[in-house]
């Protein structure tokens, strides 16, 4: 049974798989971080302040009549929250995320098609050709 899951383990599309993942969610990180930490500032500037990872409202709990600045202070507080500038976030990174994996498919396709119509070397002929070829010419002098 190890053998077969060495097998398995070692066969190529299964370390392509894990290495995918592996590119994927650090490139997860780095386009939320882009998110969060350059963009979202912006958008928050150009809508007058608005921080978005803060936009929450309260469902139910918290303290009667108090207003909480962040959403970890009213979680703090015991409020149940809906998150929807987080979600908002989220949409946002998905959207990037899904952009970019657009265009590199794009390439690649792009990329296949230009191999594809790319025109072939003539193949080189064969022993048997060559050597028929040489008895020709000899028959010609």
């Amino acid at each position: 049974m190890l053998q077969e899951f060495k097998e398995f383990a070692m066969k190529g599309n299964f370390v392509d798989m894990a290495v995918g993942i592996v590119i994927g969610a650090a490139f997860s990180t780095i386009v939320k971080s882009f998110v969060d930490d350059m963009i979202m500032p912006w958008v928050g500037h150009l809508t007058g302040g608005v921080d978005f990872a803060n936009m929450f409202m309260i469902i139910s709990g918290g303290e009667e009549g108090v207003t909480y600045n962040t959403v970890a202070l009213a979680q703090e507080a015991g409020a149940v929250t809906m998150n929807y500038g987080l979600f908002f976030n989220a949409v946002f990174t998905f959207v990037i995320v899904a952009f970019v994996l657009f265009m590199v498919i794009k390439g690649m396709n792009a990329a296949k098609k230009a191999e594809e119509e790319a025109p072939e070397a003539p193949a080189e002929p064969s022993d048997e050709a060559k050597l028929l070829t040489q008895i020709r010419d000899a028959l010609a002098k």
